[in-house]
């Protein structure tokens, strides 16, 4: 069977977690806003906010002619330290 994962019964819920999983899914490139809203569990509204401040920050490129989004450098050091600071709290546990 089946069941739909809603935002709200996941762990995630602060922006950093958010920004994670959006450059998480891009990080291979081609990533569209379909596949981003989906793998990452968010509304509309909430991934249009994100894009947007991710696209100001660097941290995501958007590809014009092809409609997708890909994580760029800055954006993959920022998942490296997220990662890492993850793997701490994991230990400390």
């Amino acid at each position: 069977m089946f069941y739909k994962i809603r935002r709200k019964d996941m762990k995630y819920g602060n922006n950093i977690e958010v920004i994670s999983q959006i450059l998480k899914v891009a990080n291979g490139g081609n990533a569209t806003k379909t596949k981003i809203l989906y793998q990452a569990l968010l509304s509309y509204n909430q991934l249009k906010e994100h894009l947007v401040f991710l696209t100001e920050k660097d941290l995501l490129l958007y590809d014009g002619n092809t409609r997708t989004f890909k994580t760029t450098e800055k954006g993959l050091r920022f998942l490296q330290i997220y990662n890492h600071i993850e793997d701490m709290i994991k230990e400390a546990e």
